[in-house]
Protein backbone atom coordinates (compact mmCIF):
# COMPACT_ATOMS: atom_id res chain seq x y z
CA UNK A 1 0.00 0.00 0.00
CA UNK A 2 2.99 2.17 0.70
CA UNK A 3 3.86 1.72 -3.17
CA UNK A 4 0.55 3.08 -4.22
CA UNK A 5 0.76 6.12 -1.28
CA UNK A 6 4.00 7.34 -2.93
CA UNK A 7 2.70 6.70 -6.64
CA UNK A 8 -0.49 9.02 -5.19
CA UNK A 9 2.15 11.58 -3.76
CA UNK A 10 3.79 11.79 -7.27
CA UNK A 11 1.10 12.01 -9.47
CA UNK A 12 -0.69 14.80 -7.63
CA UNK A 13 2.59 16.37 -6.59
CA UNK A 14 1.49 20.44 -5.30
CA UNK A 15 -2.19 18.95 -5.13
CA UNK A 16 -2.48 16.52 -2.64
CA UNK A 17 -0.64 15.61 0.97
CA UNK A 18 -0.43 12.64 2.21
CA UNK A 19 -1.52 13.02 6.20
CA UNK A 20 -1.32 9.92 8.87
CA UNK A 21 -4.47 9.96 10.96
CA UNK A 22 -3.85 10.15 14.47
CA UNK A 23 -0.45 8.35 14.17
CA UNK A 24 2.82 10.15 14.58
CA UNK A 25 5.00 7.25 14.59
CA UNK A 26 3.04 5.42 11.62
CA UNK A 27 3.98 9.29 9.82
CA UNK A 28 7.67 9.04 10.52
CA UNK A 29 7.86 5.42 9.41
CA UNK A 30 5.88 5.64 6.34
CA UNK A 31 7.25 9.20 5.32
CA UNK A 32 4.07 11.19 5.05
CA UNK A 33 4.18 14.86 4.73
CA UNK A 34 2.05 15.16 8.07
CA UNK A 35 -0.15 14.09 10.85
CA UNK A 36 -4.01 15.24 11.80
CA UNK A 37 -4.86 14.99 15.24
CA UNK A 38 -8.12 15.03 16.63
CA UNK A 39 -9.49 16.38 20.05
CA UNK A 40 -9.08 13.06 22.13
CA UNK A 41 -5.52 12.08 20.65
CA UNK A 42 -2.26 13.43 21.23
CA UNK A 43 -2.07 16.80 21.85
CA UNK A 44 -0.91 18.59 18.71
CA UNK A 45 2.05 20.05 20.50
CA UNK A 46 3.14 16.73 21.50
CA UNK A 47 2.62 15.55 17.84
CA UNK A 48 5.02 18.76 16.76
CA UNK A 49 7.67 17.55 18.89
CA UNK A 50 7.46 13.93 17.72
CA UNK A 51 7.02 15.01 13.75
CA UNK A 52 9.14 17.98 13.85
CA UNK A 53 9.23 21.11 12.22
CA UNK A 54 8.81 20.28 8.77
CA UNK A 55 5.91 17.61 8.33
CA UNK A 56 2.55 19.24 8.28
CA UNK A 57 0.03 19.32 11.13
CA UNK A 58 -3.65 19.37 11.11
CA UNK A 59 -6.13 19.53 14.30
CA UNK A 60 -9.91 18.97 14.12
CA UNK A 61 -12.19 21.15 15.65
CA UNK A 62 -15.78 20.51 16.30
CA UNK A 63 -16.94 24.17 17.34
CA UNK A 64 -15.56 28.10 17.92
CA UNK A 65 -14.15 27.35 21.19
CA UNK A 66 -12.01 24.41 19.80
CA UNK A 67 -10.99 25.89 16.75
CA UNK A 68 -10.13 29.25 19.00
CA UNK A 69 -7.73 26.91 21.11
CA UNK A 70 -6.09 24.85 17.99
CA UNK A 71 -5.62 28.55 16.26
CA UNK A 72 -3.28 29.14 19.44
CA UNK A 73 -1.34 25.95 18.34
CA UNK A 74 1.77 25.33 15.83
CA UNK A 75 -1.11 23.42 13.73
CA UNK A 76 -0.50 24.31 10.22
CA UNK A 77 -3.98 23.97 9.16
CA UNK A 78 -7.37 23.57 11.36
CA UNK A 79 -10.59 21.46 9.78
CA UNK A 80 -14.02 21.91 10.66
CA UNK A 81 -16.66 19.76 11.05
CA UNK A 82 -18.89 17.89 10.67
CA UNK A 83 -20.17 20.11 8.21
CA UNK A 84 -23.19 17.72 6.98
CA UNK A 85 -24.22 14.61 8.40
CA UNK A 86 -21.76 11.54 8.15
CA UNK A 87 -21.56 8.03 8.39
CA UNK A 88 -18.02 6.89 8.81
CA UNK A 89 -18.01 8.13 12.35
CA UNK A 90 -20.11 5.82 14.94
CA UNK A 91 -20.80 9.22 17.12
CA UNK A 92 -20.14 12.09 15.33
CA UNK A 93 -19.93 15.77 16.69
CA UNK A 94 -23.20 18.03 16.13
CA UNK A 95 -23.18 19.02 12.51
CA UNK A 96 -21.74 22.79 12.11
CA UNK A 97 -23.70 23.12 8.65
CA UNK A 98 -22.13 25.87 6.44
CA UNK A 99 -22.01 28.48 8.39
CA UNK A 100 -20.08 26.74 10.88
CA UNK A 101 -17.78 26.85 7.95
CA UNK A 102 -18.66 30.70 7.56
CA UNK A 103 -17.52 31.16 11.51
CA UNK A 104 -14.72 29.27 11.64
CA UNK A 105 -13.53 30.90 8.55
CA UNK A 106 -13.91 34.69 10.29
CA UNK A 107 -11.85 32.83 13.61
CA UNK A 108 -8.37 31.47 11.88
CA UNK A 109 -5.92 32.35 9.07
CA UNK A 110 -4.63 29.21 9.19
CA UNK A 111 -5.31 27.09 6.20
CA UNK A 112 -9.29 25.59 7.23
CA UNK A 113 -10.42 21.92 6.33
CA UNK A 114 -13.86 21.12 6.13
CA UNK A 115 -14.94 17.49 7.34
CA UNK A 116 -18.00 15.60 7.25
CA UNK A 117 -20.38 14.71 4.95
CA UNK A 118 -18.41 16.22 1.85
CA UNK A 119 -19.46 14.87 -1.78
CA UNK A 120 -19.21 16.11 -5.29
CA UNK A 121 -22.39 17.48 -4.77
CA UNK A 122 -22.00 20.18 -1.94
CA UNK A 123 -18.13 20.42 -2.38
CA UNK A 124 -18.48 23.55 -4.28
CA UNK A 125 -20.44 25.87 -1.55
CA UNK A 126 -18.53 24.40 1.33
CA UNK A 127 -15.29 25.59 -0.98
CA UNK A 128 -17.46 29.49 -1.11
CA UNK A 129 -18.65 29.44 2.55
CA UNK A 130 -14.76 29.61 3.23
CA UNK A 131 -13.16 26.33 3.32
CA UNK A 132 -9.92 26.00 1.76
CA UNK A 133 -9.98 22.67 1.27
CA UNK A 134 -11.81 19.46 2.16
CA UNK A 135 -11.18 15.65 3.64
CA UNK A 136 -13.76 13.51 2.06
CA UNK A 137 -14.40 9.75 2.60
CA UNK A 138 -17.51 8.22 1.57
CA UNK A 139 -17.73 9.72 -2.12
CA UNK A 140 -14.33 8.27 -2.76
CA UNK A 141 -15.13 4.40 -2.06
CA UNK A 142 -17.07 3.45 -4.55
CA UNK A 143 -14.97 4.26 -7.28
CA UNK A 144 -11.95 6.09 -6.29
CA UNK A 145 -10.17 7.38 -9.39
CA UNK A 146 -13.60 8.09 -10.96
CA UNK A 147 -14.43 10.48 -7.88
CA UNK A 148 -11.00 12.10 -6.66
CA UNK A 149 -10.73 13.04 -10.90
CA UNK A 150 -14.38 14.76 -10.62
CA UNK A 151 -13.29 16.42 -7.27
CA UNK A 152 -10.41 17.98 -8.88
CA UNK A 153 -12.50 18.85 -11.26
CA UNK A 154 -14.90 20.67 -9.62
CA UNK A 155 -13.12 22.39 -7.15
CA UNK A 156 -9.77 22.96 -9.86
Amino acid sequence: MLDDARALKLQFEGRVRLVMNDRADLCLAADFEGIHVGQDDLSPESARRIIGPHRWLGVSTHNPEQLADADKTSADYLAIGPVFETSSKAHPDPVVGLAGVRRARELTRKPLVAIGGITRANARPVIEAGADAVAVISDLLRDPRKSAEEFLRILG
